[in-house]
């Protein structure tokens, strides 16, 4: 018996961690969705939404962020039919120094600055939706 209301789906966080006019982003190197994006990544099993972006900034940029504000949620939809769900966040509150890591590089940019970047697919999008909040 199937039940039509249930949906496969994977749950996911970006966070747009910023200082003044600047924001953190990370050059993806992965083929899949390469270019300059928010970090982010997925959330685990038996973890809260607020704990998975913590974890992922910490993972992904070496940054230790408190209070990230959740700003909008991003869907996509895939031909085998999983739901795909991003919590986008944004967070002023760190601390730490900043690291790279397997994922792609991060630096701090200026948010005039942007297209002077490949952005990942659905970028813009992604950052005025937290940018505007």
């Amino acid at each position: 018996m199937t039940d039509n209301k249930i949906s496969k789906t994977i749950l996911s966080n970006m966070c747009m961690i910023y200082k003044d006019d600047e924001i953190l982003v990370i050059n993806r190197t992965k083929k899949d969705w390469p270019g300059i994006s928010f970090p982010g990544g997925h959330v685990e099993e038996n973890e809260t939404l607020e704990e998975s972006v913590i974890r992922e900034m910490k993972e992904e940029t070496g940054l230790n962020i408190k209070n990230p504000i959740l700003c909008d949620i991003k869907e996509w939809r895939f031909e085998d039919g999983i739901r795909y769900l991003g919590f986008l966040y944004k967070c002023n509150d760190f601390t730490g120094t900043i690291k790279s890591s397997e994922e792609g590089n991060v630096f701090f940019i200026k948010k005039s600055e942007l297209h002077n970047y490949k952005l990942s697919m659905d970028f813009d999008e992604l950052f005025n939706l937290i940018n505007n909040k």
